[in-house]
């Protein structure tokens, strides 16, 4: 699974410090995120989503199609 945020974020107009003031997220756990370093738990996908307005799905993308 993909996962989609940093484009998500770029679609939105948020920057890293944006997005982490918003979610509560710190800004370095976002950007490990967005480079693929860690694996994000259901719970920051679902406050990232809320912080964001977005469905939690449009965070990521399936590789099965």
């Amino acid at each position: 699974m993909k996962i989609l945020l940093w484009e998500v974020r770029a679609t939105k107009g948020f920057t890293l410090m944006e997005l982490s003031k918003k979610s509560g997220i710190g800004k370095s756990t976002i950007n490990n995120i967005e480079n693929g370093k860690v694996s994000p738990t259901l719970l920051q996908l679902e406050t990232i989503a809320i912080a964001m307005n977005v469905k939690i799905t449009c965070l990521f993308e399936s590789e099965y199609k």
